[in-house]
């Protein structure tokens, strides 16, 4: 029996044929997936019912994880082969196919038209309210290859063609050991966009291989001051970051429920480490949903993440030691907004509403302050 197919032989079989099974995370799938994909997440593959008349393509994100899983099928008695190279590499033909001129004024135009007023309206809101972009400013805007950061590019270059002041962009790749199809897409994206990129190599993914405590905040962390090397050595004062609005919210309840703290991504900040340098975040007040909208609308993709490690780590294994506080938030928030819309923008407010009078304790510029002091008084 056939272990594995690639593309070029899935696309000859006849469409009633098979059936695709993609058993990565549901976000993962939500993200992107292959055209007529069905999403069992590995977990519950072996209890599902699959139809026992077609030939099952199993697909993960690189046809790492898929191969185990397609050869359990198998010895099930099922027809299950694993999709060689998995969704990434179908990613890198579809963007490929779909590069025109044609494809990226579209993308522009539905960010002047269709998103101006829950996309653009709050780029720009948020530009104004924090002055994040002032005159003379040369950013980097930092791309991880990911919707947020290559939607954010694609906003600085319609606030560039309406700028009311000068400033300059740098549209900033690091490449910390993605494996080539991931490269292969960023690339891919980059000219399917029309974002001119600029790239430069470290050897990050290398360096924290084999680091058995926190090696993704380790990474995040040389990550940072790479960008923060590379910007400024190019002659930028700000570089750009794609954390939007969700990711605000989810860090202030990640810090009160695993940090014992009360505090929020700030919508910029002065680097302590390289003098004169800032990073910003001008997609604040933007929210996930509106991104992955415009992304379905252009018909886009993107790869969910470009680390190494998720090729056997959490993008196909989303319940294991490795899922993510982050995700677990993002679920918790979810699930108490379908009661009560205004919990995500009360956890927002929560944080611009501070009253210190009401407040045991806090900290500024690293001294405490209780309210013991002065009490009496």
């Amino acid at each position: 029996m056939k272990e594995e197919i690639s593309l070029e032989e899935l696309r000859e079989l006849p469409g009633e044929s098979y059936t695709i099974i993609d058993i990565r995370d549901s976000y993962a799938f939500e993200l992107g997936h292959i055209d007529g994909a069905v999403n069992i997440p590995a977990e519950g593959l072996d209890e599902s019912d699959l139809p026992q008349d077609k030939q099952l393509v199993i697909c993960c994100r690189s046809g790492i994880i898929s191969e185990d899983a397609a050869e359990r099928l198998r010895e099930r008695g099922m027809n299950a082969v694993n999709l060689e190279g998995g969704y990434v590499r179908w990613l890198g033909e579809k963007i490929r196919l779909e590069s025109s001129a044609s494809k990226a004024e579209e993308i522009e135009r539905s960010i002047r038209k269709k998103f101006h007023r829950t996309i653009f309206s709050k780029f720009t809101k948020a530009i104004t309210e924090y002055e994040l972009v002032k005159p003379g400013d040369k950013i980097a805007v930092c791309i991880s290859g990911g919707k947020d950061s290559m939607l954010m590019a694609k906003l600085f270059q319609e606030l560039e063609r309406h700028r009311k002041f000068q400033f300059g962009l740098v549209f900033l790749v690091m490449d910390p050991g993605y494996s080539s199809e991931n490269r292969a897409i960023i690339e891919g994206n980059a000219r399917l966009m029309n974002i001119p990129v600029t790239f430069f190599e470290t050897d990050i993914f290398n360096s924290v291989y084999n680091v058995k405590n926190n090696p993704c905040y380790l990474c995040a962390r040389m990550r940072r001051g790479h960008l923060y090397s590379k910007a400024k050595e190019l002659g930028c004062n700000k570089i750009a970051l794609g954390h939007h609005f969700d990711d605000v919210i989810e860090t202030i309840l990640m810090g009160m429920l695993y940090g014992g703290q009360v505090e929020t991504m700030m919508p910029k900040l002065h680097s302590a480490n390289f003098e004169g340098m800032q990073i910003i975040r001008p997609m604040y007040y933007v929210r996930e949903a509106e991104i992955k909208h415009w992304a379905a609308y252009n018909g886009l993709s993107f790869i969910q993440c470009a680390c190494r490690f998720t090729d056997t780590c959490t993008t196909c294994n989303p319940n294991g030691e490795t899922r993510s506080k982050r995700q677990e938030v993002k679920q918790l928030i979810s699930q108490i907004a379908k009661d009560n819309p205004q919990i995500e923008m009360n956890i927002f407010r929560s944080v611009e509403n501070v009253n210190l009078n009401k407040i045991v304790s806090y900290k500024s510029n690293g001294v405490v302050h209780s309210f013991l002091d002065g009490y009496d008084d």
